[in-house]
């Protein structure tokens, strides 16, 4: 089920990054993904190490690799679609910037075990 490979991809991203690790549940709002992974790191080459252990640890799982990839290139936003989910990795002044917390802020967070982070968690 696509809620299985979401946690895995969140814990993914989360060993990964201090920064926080969000899960929204987008379906009901959007009707083309049902959830969004949202992380980010605090460089380039942090960017795409995250991008790479999802991608890696959604394989391990059974999971297909992504239908799409977009971003690596300059690893400021690099998005991994999974069909059922999406996973958004930010360079963090990217994440502050387009902000996807605050454009869905009406799609339910998904409590999950990898949202307490080492850094304290600043709402966007």
């Amino acid at each position: 089920m696509s809620i299985d490979r979401v946690m895995v991809a969140a814990g993914a991203a989360s060993s990964k990054t201090d920064d926080p690790t969000v899960v929204l549940d987008v379906g009901d709002l959007l009707g083309i993904t049902d959830h969004f992974v949202i992380t980010s790191g605090t460089n380039v080459r942090q960017v795409r190490t995250i991008a790479e252990e999802v991608e890696r640890r959604v394989k391990e799982q059974g999971g297909d690799a992504p239908r799409y990839v977009e971003g690596l290139d300059d690893a400021r936003w690099v998005l991994l679609d999974y069909g059922q989910f999406v996973v958004h990795v930010f360079l963090e002044e990217a994440r502050h910037y387009y902000n996807l917390e605050r454009l869905w802020a009406d799609a339910p967070r998904v409590e999950h075990p990898f949202s307490q982070t080492r850094r304290l968690a600043v709402e966007l």
